[in-house]
């Protein structure tokens, strides 16, 4: 049995190589400066040519443009003036029952109990020390802009597994909870297109509106 020299193998597959199938294969030693063999060609193996390029369609044939009514589903965002807000209105009282049932899983039932982000906590009242204590925990009552982009999130993006599920009304409620919640608004205050842009949020001197062109 001839002695193995030789595993090659991948995970697919492997051969074995013995020291007399590898002196079979080897070629023959050639003295220094002898002729080559007649016929054999010893100049460098020339390159296959290119393909040419192959230029793209100007179009596919897919697809079709979007309707105004597509478009104005996406298109629902709302400006920290209050621009893009819709009919409707919300009370604190009727966004407590609201966030009870749809939001306190995630946030407790006060909003401040998590397992997620806390949304209601004042503190701190005086100055902005958030990057001087990353512990502090940033809420809708001491980090937040505008009252306008609450409604806005909440409506794109809450509650997380079943995002747009609130109607207007929905979402007006309990933007109204969480802003009493909060101190900002009093028990009385109906929230609504006219009403929520005077909200004054306590972190709003802190930010400024990005104007660089899009």
């Amino acid at each position: 049995m001839p002695r193995t020299l030789l595993l090659l193998g991948t995970g697919l597959w492997c051969v074995t190589l013995t020291a007399s199938m590898i002196a079979q294969s080897a070629p023959a030693p050639r003295a220094s400066g002898a002729a080559s063999a007649p016929g054999r060609n010893t100049s460098a193996p020339t390159s296959r040519p290119s393909s040419p390029a192959t230029t793209a369609p100007a179009r596919y044939g897919i697809g079709r443009p979007a309707t105004a009514a597509e478009i104005g589903a996406w298109d629902d965002d709302v400006m920290p003036d209050g621009t893009g807000l819709p009919t409707g209105e919300g009370t604190p009282a009727a966004g407590a029952t609201l966030f009870a049932a749809r939001c306190a899983g995630c946030h407790g039932k006060t909003g401040k109990e998590g397992p997620n982000d806390v949304l209601v906590g004042a503190a701190p009242r005086q100055g902005f020390p958030f990057a001087d204590d990353p512990n502090l925990p940033h809420t809708i009552g001491n980090y937040w802009p505008y009252a306008t982009t609450v409604f806005d999130y909440i409506r794109r993006a809450m509650p997380p597994d079943a995002p747009g599920s609130l109607t207007d009304n929905d979402v007006y409620n309990v933007t109204a909870f969480l802003l009493h919640a909060n101190e900002l608004i009093p028990a009385d205050f109906v929230v609504n297109a006219a009403t929520l842009p005077t909200v004054k949020m306590p972190a709003r001197e802190h930010f400024v509106p990005d104007t660089r062109r899009r």
